[in-house]
Parts: structure tokens; C-alpha cells; sequence
């Protein structure tokens, strides 16, 4: 089965340094490993040429994005399986096996993330995908291994192979077949939160998503929102009303998209009583922006089926933050 690896680039010649040499040995006997550029101006392409003769390179035209960057670069891929891996990772060995294994068992399995851990805490889940992606009726992505800030540490109970609602696209792998099918990213996202509605859509098509913990990466990432990066809090609001405007079926839609503009509200309030108004801006931004794109959003909706039991719990937002549940195994 033929696995490309590829690693989205931009300005990244530090994190291709640093990670590059781990994905390379641990990889090449069983894939090829790409470098995909979205028009970097530091010298990280050249350092790949000089250094890593082996590795291929494409280099995108423009940087519109993750989404974006992965669509153009991935016409250039002649694989059977796409493995998308942030230039932030570093991977062990035997990382691929299982995953490979996995897809060859089953044909209805179309992406796969393998378990992701904190590069500056390895006993730590990490808080981009952890033991794998869900989501609440209202929309909010959390994880095994993950909810909100709340990190667990682990134990080794998320190692067994099980179907999980989303992959983190820190690490995702995808047949390549899938991926076209569904006319890859939706590149309205621009970055954040389009793994999730990628893997929705599979899951429309009858596809399944699958999470692989005897495979190991670690994840250097972020957990937190800092005071200066509004811009990824204005994605993720944003990005996930575009979500549930697209995906959640009929008889939730309503109830879904009203819910979801009061509870963000509660959030701006929460920012501005910790006094991180600059989030609360981001926030009031994001609806702005849904707004504009609502009417785009439908129309994308229309052309798609819809999974109808696309949440195991109702209110992750409930549990976490007025009943105190903060793992994955306390929540009902």
C-alpha cells in the first residue's frame, strides 16, 4: 500500500530541524516523505534540498491556509494513502505499521489518527487530537484523553483500536481516494476545524474514522489560547457555527445554530470577566463573519446527506464546566 507523508511548510526551517530527521527514520522504509510549502520566505526549502536529498518537495504558489495548502499540494501525491503531519511532530518508530495494517484490514476505514501526546510533557495527552476527536450536539470538538484545557495523563487506557467522530489533522491519515472523493478541504475554513468537517463528511458518505493507539506521536502544539493570538479564537468560533451550519441534520439545525450563538455569548462574557476582552472581540468577529457566510453554508448543506448520530453526549459544555467532569470516562 503506497503512504506519502506530507509535512505542510511555512517559515518552518526550525521545526523542519528539529522534527524532520525522526519522521525520516522512522518513516522511509515504508513511505515516501514529502515536504509541501505554502511560499515561505525564510530558507527552510533549501535547507530540505541540502540536507534531505531524499525528501520531495512541492511548493505551492501562495499561502491561503492549511486547508488550502494541503488541496493544491496533494494533486502532486501519487499515494494510496495521504499521512497530513504537522511540521511540529515528532514520530516514533514503528509509527506507520499499524495504521498501514489497519487499512488493509478494512476498506470501509478511511482516516486514521494515531494517538497524540505533548512533546513538552510526554506522560501528557495533547490537546489537539489526543486519543481521538468528538463532538457535543452543539458542536464542540473534545477528545479522549482531552476536554477543553484539561489534559490527562496517560495510562495506556486509550491503546486499543476504536471509531472516534474526528481526526486531528496535526497527524491524519486519509485514503487518498476518500480524500478526492470528498473534493478534499473546504478551503471557506481557511485553518482550524476543517479536519472535523472533513471527517463529517466521510462519515455522510458511510465512511468510518478509526484511532490506532499503538501508534505514537508527540505533538508540540498548544494548549491554550495566549493573549496574543486572538486570530486562532476568531477560527475556531467561527469555524465551528460554519460546522454545525453544515452538517448537523435537519431536525437539529434550529436548535443547534441558536444554542450555539448564546453559548459563545457566555463565552465572551467568561473572556471579559478574566479580563481577556481582546478574546471577546475575536469572538463578536467570528459571528460577524458567520453571518456573512451563512448563506454560502447553506447552500454547501444542501448538497449533503446528513449523519443523523453524529454525538455521544448531549452537552460536553454542561459536564465540564457545572458538573466538574473533566475526563473523557466521568462524562454520561
Amino acid at each position: 500500500m503506497k503512504t506519502a507523508v506530507v509535512i505542510l511548510n511555512w517559515n518552518g526551517q526550525k521545526l523542519l530541524e528539529q522534527f524532520l530527521p525522526s519522521v525520516i527514520n522512522f518513516s522511509s522504509e515504508e513511505a515516501t516523505v514529502y515536504v509541501a510549502d505554502n511560499a515561505s520566505t525564510d530558507t527552510s526549502i533549501r535547507f530540505v534540498k541540502e540536507h534531505y536529498p531524499s525528501v520531495k518537495i512541492i511548493e505551492n504558489s501562495v499561502n491561503r491556509g492549511y486547508a488550502k495548502g494541503y488541496n493544491d499540494a496533494l494533486q502532486d501525491v501519487d499515494a494510496d494513502i495521504y499521512c497530513l503531519l504537522n511540521s511540529d511532530i515528532e514520530v516514533t518508530k514503528n509509527w506507520l505499521t499499524p495504521i498501514i495494517d489497519l487499512f488493509k484490514k478494512e476498506e470501509n476505514t478511511a482516516i486514521i489518527q494515531p494517538k497524540l501526546l505533548d512533546f513538552k510533557d510526554k506522560t501528557k495527552f495533547e490537546y489537539a487530537g489526543a486519543g481521538g476527536g468528538f463532538i457535543d450536539l452543539f458542536g464542540y470538538p473534545y477528545c479522549r484523553g482531552r476536554i477543553f484545557n484539561c489534559l490527562e495523563t496517560d495510562h495506556r487506557q486509550f491503546d486499543t483500536v476504536s471509531e472516534i467522530f474526528w481526526a486531528s489533522g496535526a497527524c491524519m491519515f486519509i485514503r487518498s481516494k476518500v480524500y478526492h472523493q470528498l473534493d478534499g478541504f473546504d478551503e471557506d475554513y481557511f485553518a482550524h476545524q476543517e479536519e472535523i468537517d472533513l471527517c463529517w463528511r466521510a462519515q455522510n458518505k458511510g465512511y468510518q474514522v478509526k484511532y490506532v493507539g499503538t501508534s505514537t506521536v508527540y505533538h508540540v502544539g498548544g494548549a491554550t489560547l495566549q493573549e496574543t493570538n486572538p486570530h486562532k479564537t476568531f477560527l475556531n468560533f467561527r469555524n465551528s457555527l460554519l460546522n454545525v451550519t453544515k452538517n448537523v441534520p435537519k431536525k437539529w439545525f434550529l436548535f443547534v445554530v441558536f444554542s450555539r450563538l448564546l453559548l459563545d455569548g457566555i463565552a465572551g462574557i467568561k473572556f471579559l470577566i478574566e479580563l481577556r476582552p481582546i478574546h471577546t472581540w475575536a469572538i463578536i468577529k467570528a459571528h460577524f463573519s458567520f453571518y456573512r457566510n451563512f448563506n454560502t453554508f447553506l447552500k454547501k448543506r444542501k448538497r449533503l446527506q446528513k449523519k443523523s448520530d453524529y454525538n455521544v453526549h448531549t452537552s460536553v459544555v454542561w459536564q465540564y464546566f457545572a458538573l466538574g467532569r473533566k475526563k473523557f470516562e466521568d462524562l454520561k
